[in-house]
């Protein structure tokens, strides 16, 4: 049993693999090679949530082969309604697991469509970076979908707006991606201008939703 990204996703192992076949009655370990049912047992690892590609043959030395990968998560989900799950980079929607990875989380008022719309390209944009798939931990969607960051060095929360819509998921993907990418920038540039004279701590709250300012909350001050 070949797993090809154990190591990067995580969510299955070879021995999960083995238990779901017994289940099934499919694992072929001491079966005859003239009974073992490799398309049944593709179809049968297919219809895990965690499996994107199965592939099982035998080879004439009387092993049977089994190579899959598996699905990418990118953003985890944790709504205030209580919904607990992940999104893959097919913006489809995974069940929660014993995944341990270091993913951005995604917080606040989200439905499953507004996971699989907007905070699944978000978080693509997000992760095309170095700097900010390592400097954002969290996103938080408010009741009216302004989106909030949680970086990890600073102690603040940024606002970058809400997210363009449209109807067709081609042109919503590339406007949230250029949108992003906008804002991410800005926040660049504030980091780099800005909070690196000023100091880290200094701001509580830094608002980017308005195009021409950054609006800025200081610590002393409520927000």
């Amino acid at each position: 049993i070949n797993i090809q990204d154990e190591s990067t996703n995580g969510f299955i192992n070879a021995k999960e693999i083995k238990n779901r076949l017994e289940k099934h009655h499919q694992y072929p370990l001491s079966k005859k090679m003239i009974d073992i049912n490799t398309r049944q047992i593709e179809e049968s690892l297919k219809r895990s949530a965690f499996v994107k590609t199965a592939e099982c043959y035998k080879t004439q030395d009387g092993t049977v082969c089994i190579t899959l990968t598996q699905r990418m998560p990118i953003v985890r989900i944790k709504s205030v309604n209580g919904d607990d799950y992940y999104v893959d980079d097919k913006n489809s929607i995974m069940p929660n697991s014993h995944y341990t990875s270091d993913l951005i989380i995604a917080t606040g008022n989200i439905s499953r469509s507004y996971a699989t719309r907007y905070v699944s390209p978000l978080a693509k944009a997000i992760n095309e970076s170095d700097l900010w798939r390592n400097q954002i931990e969290q996103l938080n969607i408010l009741p009216d979908h302004t989106v909030e960051i949680v970086p990890r060095v600073g102690d603040h929360v940024v606002n970058i707006g809400q997210l363009p819509t449209y109807r067709d998921k081609k042109y919503r993907d590339k406007a949230i991606k250029d949108y992003v990418g906008s804002q991410l920038e800005r926040l660049r540039k504030f980091y780099v201008y800005g909070l690196s004279k000023a100091g880290w701590n200094k701001y509580s709250y830094i608002n980017l939703e308005f195009c021409n300012q950054i609006i800025c909350t200081k610590r002393s001050e409520k927000r």
